[in-house]
């Protein structure tokens, strides 16, 4: 029992240790307003040589995120926005990488509603589980759906399973705010969790 005790404490201490240097790498890589290729092959081989001593889920889904974006061997400007985007939120205490938002703190359509594709209009926001939102995007288009951003058309806004109970503060939270309005205005716009979302494809 006492060597399981200090087993547990002595992982803590390293957890700890390894997300205060991951918030300090990461306001070093932000510092110049964007994430170049360099650095993000800098981060990803932090994190792969920190991924078998943590059982942090912040680093895990990190680390499989930035592996995604250099994955194809291409490094556009999109994907180095994205990779920006979250470690800001981050690094400011926005956005905990590592909790899967408890959908209650969102204002999701109650009953959930039956989700279909084919001349839909479907916007994203936030991070996904699924994969980078290029990735969601994608599985909607190809199963007969538009893409845009949030506007009056827009049926479907999809929230990332990864957020913050402060989302009416994070970045995304202002096209969350739009829906509901719009919604509660009489406009047909359903507000539905990735996981909801995902459970239709």
């Amino acid at each position: 029992m006492d060597e399981a005790f200090y087993a547990r404490v002595n992982n803590d201490r390293l957890t700890s240790r390894q997300i205060d240097e991951l918030i300090g790498i990461s306001r070093g890589l932000i510092a110049d307003g964007q994430v170049n290729e360099a650095e993000a092959e800098f981060l990803q081989k932090w994190l792969a040589a920190n991924l078998g001593v943590s059982d942090q889920p912040l680093i895990r889904v990190l680390y499989q995120r930035v592996a995604e974006i250099l994955g194809d061997g291409v490094y556009d400007s999109a994907e180095g926005a994205e990779l920006f985007e979250t470690l800001s939120r981050f690094t400011t205490g926005n956005f905990e990488l590592g909790e899967v938002l408890k959908p209650t703190g969102l204002p999701l359509c109650r009953p959930a509603p039956s989700l279909t594709f084919y001349g839909k209009r479907y916007c994203f926001t936030g991070t996904f589980n699924y994969g980078q939102r290029k990735h969601c995007e994608a599985a909607v288009v190809e199963r007969g759906a538009e893409i845009g951003g949030m506007t009056q058309k827009t049926d479907v806004l999809v929230i990332g399973a990864y957020a913050t109970e402060s989302w009416k503060h994070s970045s995304f939270g202002n096209k969350i705010m739009q829906a509901v309005e719009w919604r509660d205005g009489g406009i047909p716009i359903s507000i539905v969790a990735e996981e909801h979302w995902r459970r239709h494809l």
